[in-house]
């Protein structure tokens, strides 16, 4: 491949649209959003301002999300995000791994299975997982069924269940995809070796295919646990008030309390709390001797 310096005008043409579109619809609103975290609604003849700001007044946003509500829902958003991705990962694993060995003119359709649910927007199947899981709904229904001889009724939605159900099924095509991948690639030989050498299935499992396929596990816990951070439409619908993850709270503050410098000062909060987690996966997965690995 050329320098692009030797090419400047062919680059330039060729980057010039996507770096117009990054710049005035991501960076140049996050910098406003960042300014505006350490900002305050202005004071106007001795009311509070709901559309004006005082802008860069100080830290007062920051300090408020160290109140201890605040911080114990972004415990609840880190342990329930934790959960449910170690869910899909216990779930999408043996998925994957199925995938990968079964006769490959079925592969295909398999995985058509996997990314259909992508086809339909995630506002119409919250609703239609909501009414699966409610009184009258299949899975509600059938457990209500179960306990009413015993003189009882479960109710699923809002509860802690039903909203790590709902991040499980929303996300776990995040996880099969990339652990299909990284299994995929794998060398069949090193199993075969592994058994012929008299290893059993659990230590082959343990000692050559959970580390060759390690880089496969990290990206897909990396790619569900994100998104579950940031997420306020299943624990809004599934969940209720009292289920309320930081993806909630934040979207409160842009919404209903109009209270957008403290809205923005949780997202960057949260955007700190991503960052973490990115470094921590680029350090695994560049200490990790899996397969993809550098």
């Amino acid at each position: 491949m050329e320098d692009w310096k030797r090419n400047g005008r062919a680059f330039w043409t060729l980057g010039s649209p996507a770096t117009f579109w990054l710049v005035v619809f991501f960076l140049a609103p996050l910098a406003y959003l960042l300014v505006l975290s350490f900002s305050s609604k202005a004071v106007i003849d001795g009311q509070v301002s709901v559309n004006d700001y005082a802008y860069l007044t100080g830290i007062d946003n920051y300090v408020r999300t160290l109140n201890p509500d605040i911080i114990s829902i972004f415990l609840r958003t880190l342990w329930w995000s934790a959960l449910a991705t170690i869910a899909c990962l216990l779930v999408g694993y043996p998925i994957a791994f199925a995938i990968c060995f079964m006769p490959e003119r079925w592969r295909p359709l398999a995985l058509l299975l996997i990314v259909l649910p992508f086809w339909i927007n995630l506002l119409i199947r919250t609703y239609a997982l909501k009414t699966v899981l409610g009184a009258r709904g299949l899975v509600g229904g059938s457990l209500n069924a179960i306990l009413e001889p015993f003189g009882m009724q479960a109710d699923i939605i809002g509860t802690t269940p039903a909203v790590i159900f709902g991040l499980v099924y929303v996300f776990l095509p995040f996880m099969i995809l990339p652990l299909y991948s990284t299994i995929e690639r794998l060398d069949k030989s090193y199993l075969e070796a592994s058994l012929d050498l008299g290893a059993s299935q659990f230590q082959t499992f343990y000692k050559v295919t959970l580390p060759l396929t390690m880089p496969g596990i990290v990206t897909g816990l990396i790619l569900v646990f994100i998104p579950c951070l940031g997420m306020f439409l299943i624990s809004d619908e599934l969940g209720g008030t009292t289920s309320w993850m930081i993806g909630n709270v934040i979207q409160s503050q842009f919404g209903s309390s109009n209270d957008w410098p403290f809205g923005s000062a949780l997202s960057f909060v949260l955007m700190l709390l991503t960052i973490i987690v990115l470094f921590i996966q680029w350090y695994v997965q560049n200490h990790s001797k899996g397969v993809g690995a550098q």
